[in-house]
């Protein structure tokens, strides 16, 4: 599994916008289109838009 960064002000206000928490979840790797997104507890992937 990845290490994860808190998300910023702007990544968390994507996560929100993919309906999901930005509480649970940290940014594996910033693209300029696309987010790439690990659960802190799971270890679940996701991509997102940015």
């Amino acid at each position: 599994m990845k290490n994860g960064k808190k998300p910023t002000k702007k990544q968390k206000e994507a996560i929100k916008k993919a309906r999901l928490n930005p509480d649970n979840w940290l940014v594996v790797k910033n693209l300029t289109t696309e987010l790439h997104l690990v659960h802190r507890t799971s270890g679940n992937q996701r991509v997102i838009p940015a």
